[in-house]
């Protein structure tokens, strides 16, 4: 269990061997856009670990955002990280980024875009373009989402790679043009990519667990209308990019990135409320469908997740218990019509 959110970061940003062995013949700079969000910090210090590990202390990790919240940029920079103030709209000059071999692309638009469609199709869709023509020779890791998937049936077991995209809503359809631009910046210059179906990465302090866990603890009603999520353990998720990079290629490796188990929104529930010595108390109806994924191709390239699923509910609720911070950043799991 971890004491305190220094200790759960730390865990978060932890390299495996394999990571480490790779780092050491990563070619150059590394660039993380977006670097400010849920993931990214402790991307980026995955990333610096790594490099210091395999004695790369040369290379550089450059990490891009606004940083609205100067005290998470002053943390990275006194751990090697070089953060790097920047907006990344349409209008700006990309040529001052930073030059880097490998670039982990994380800048999206999910909430507000039912309101602002066009706001998501600009940042999801036009802005990666762009990102691509500045890095045309470096090797990119881009973030999509499984919403760029359609429901399916929950015996069905999720999604693969194979399976024809069928965005529901504004947001999933502006995540699979991100994915076509730069399948097109591979196809017309050679760009090495490699594409993420991430679905969903959970730590405690946000996520899936998080969510259904804050609910269990108020004695709030858990909707189980979406009655089955993929989940995976965010360490492994990062883990997963820096690694991916490696292997981008043109045209685009595309990889669903989540873990195992197709997890019952109901057990969940009761689990956490059975660890957090309190009832569960649900709303709704179970669907026979769901937005779920089959990661067998990345669990093959890259080992099963490090933490199973009875573990992260153990460390949910255990941080919940010690009244540790919740992010409110909702993921909205539950719904089901692609509005957010």
């Amino acid at each position: 269990m971890f004491t305190d959110e220094i200790a759960l970061e730390t865990a978060l940003s932890a390299p495996s061997a394999a990571l480490v062995a790779e780092a050491a013949d990563w070619p150059g700079d590394l660039v993380v856009l977006g670097a400010g969000g849920k993931m990214g910090p402790t991307l980026c210090r995955m990333a610096r670990r790594a490099a210091d590990e395999a004695g790369r202390t040369d290379l550089r990790v450059h990490a891009v955002s606004r940083w609205t919240d100067a005290a998470v940029a002053d943390r990275l920079r006194a751990e090697g990280v070089e953060p790097v103030v920047f907006d990344l709209t349409l209008d700006a000059d990309l040529t001052a980024l930073p030059d880097a071999a490998g670039v982990v692309f994380m800048v999206g638009a999910k909430f507000g875009s039912s309101a602002a469609p066009h706001h998501a199709w600009a940042v999801n869709a036009v802005l990666p373009a762009l990102v691509a023509r500045r890095y045309a020779d470096s090797a990119i890791a881009a973030f999509s989402t499984g919403n760029v998937y359609p429901l399916v049936p929950v015996a069905a077991g999720g999604c693969t790679e194979d399976d024809a995209p069928g965005p529901v809503g504004e947001y999933a359809m502006a995540c699979l043009g991100r994915e076509r631009v730069l399948e097109h910046a591979a196809d017309a210059r050679g760009t090495r990519i490699a594409v993420l179906r991430l679905n969903y990465a959970v730590e405690p302090r946000y996520g899936v667990l998080a969510d259904v866990g804050r609910a269990v603890a108020a004695a709030e009603p858990v909707d189980v209308t979406t009655s089955h999520v993929n989940v995976v353990w965010q360490r492994y998720a990062n883990e997963v990019a820096l690694r991916a990079m490696t292997r981008a290629s043109s045209p685009p490796l595309v990889l669903n990135l989540t873990g195992p188990e197709t997890a019952s929104t109901r057990r969940i529930a009761l689990g956490l409320a059975e660890r957090l010595g309190v009832p569960a108390v649900f709303t709704g109806e179970e669907a026979p469908s769901a937005l779920l994924n089959d990661a067998g191709r990345c669990h093959a390239l890259f080992g099963y997740p490090d933490v199973a699923l009875g573990t992260l509910l153990d460390w949910q609720a255990e941080w919940i218990g010690s009244g540790g911070v919740l992010w409110n950043k909702p993921t909205k799991f539950q719904r089901r019509d692609g509005r957010f």
